[in-house]
């Protein structure tokens, strides 16, 4: 049972980090290399504006806002699924190689079947989530102990050293590619939010509005498998299934988050764990609120990655792992 005053605390914090979002979404609409005036933002949102502001916020600033906050609550969210299934608090999709899985099925796909830039986008997530689906089942059979079952810790080492083997890959891939082609993936690697366009946010959209439901209405099983294996199976809980389910979830909303934003880790470890130290350990409390921290740790990095250098700025990724990996070496000690 959970507690009237928890309830309300959820609601309070969710209704703040909306808030948040939409006030830094607002600023990220008037901050870049093209500037708009504050006091322009709301005409120009109501078609009340000129070309110039009309075109700067609907065709450049305002879809690669949204882009930024479906991918950072789908890698938040992922990595949320990754703590609950493996109970251990160092997993993220981005750690534990399937953002690696990812990105190097992407390169080879970029590299080698030119097509259609329309097709392209819609068959980018496909591609990024078959290489993340095989990646992940080879971690999982290293990972896993016939006796003893799925190993958290083999789990983050093994899935650590296959990140560091596919991004080897990658590098030898690109080392004969033309330049074009050789910065694109550079960038991918970086973390750049290079999807800034509507036709990605509806190759995206639908993955997100089947995968964050499901994993909202399976934030129980969520709970359940964070006790004792023994005490789960006694309460009729499929331990393997519901983990196979729950990761293959993990994996989608990563590789479809990744395939449009590049290789950006750390948002899936930081989330969850300050969602958690905000609300609790109950999944049905935490995973709406580690949503909306995903969307605006991911939404403030790129505001902050592409107003440092202008025109081109610094790739999103490079600005959360500034970030991300002292706290990951913290929680390393901690735990």
């Amino acid at each position: 049972m959970i507690l009237p005053h928890i309830r309300k605390k959820q609601r309070f914090l969710i209704g703040v980090f909306v808030l948040l979002i939409l006030l830094l979404s607002t600023i990220a609409m008037g901050l870049g290399y093209a500037s708009l005036e504050w006091k322009r933002i709301v005409p120009a949102l109501l078609g009340q504006g000129t070309f110039k502001e009309e075109f700067v916020l609907y065709s450049i600033r305002l879809p690669r806002i949204i882009l930024t906050i479906l991918a950072g609550a789908a890698l938040a969210l992922s990595g949320a699924i990754l703590q609950g299934i493996t109970r251990n608090d160092l997993a993220d999709p981005g750690i534990i190689g399937i953002n690696s899985g990812a990105g190097a099925a992407i390169a080879v796909f970029f590299l080698f079947f030119p097509i259609d830039a329309g097709i392209f986008s819609v068959l980018l997530p496909l591609v990024g989530f078959a290489g993340a689906v095989a990646t992940s089942i080879l971690i999982y059979l290293f990972a896993y102990n016939r006796k003893t079952g799925l190993q958290p810790m083999w789990l983050v080492l093994v899935g650590i050293g296959f990140s560091m083997a596919l991004s080897g890959v990658m590098i030898v891939l690109v080392s004969s590619a033309d330049n074009e082609k050789v910065d694109f993936i550079a960038r991918w690697l970086a973390g750049n939010i290079w999807g800034d366009d509507w036709l990605y946010i509806w190759a995206l959209l639908p993955w997100l509005l089947i995968l964050i439901p499901f994993t909202l209405f399976k934030a129980h099983r969520l709970d359940m498998l964070g006790l004792n294996e023994a005490v789960a199976t006694g309460i009729g809980v499929s331990i393997e299934r519901e983990r196979a389910i729950l990761l293959l979830t993990a994996v989608a909303l990563a590789a479809s988050a990744v395939s449009v934003t590049g290789g950006i880790a750390f948002i899936g470890l930081m989330a969850p764990h300050i969602a958690k130290s905000l609300i609790g350990p109950r999944h049905r409390m935490n995973l709406p609120i580690a949503v909306l921290l995903g969307s605006f740790l991911l939404l403030l990095a790129d505001t902050i990655g592409r107003n440092i250098l202008e025109p081109n700025g610094i790739p999103a990724g490079i600005i959360v792992s500034l970030i991300g990996a002292p706290y990951f070496c913290y929680l390393l000690l901690k735990k």
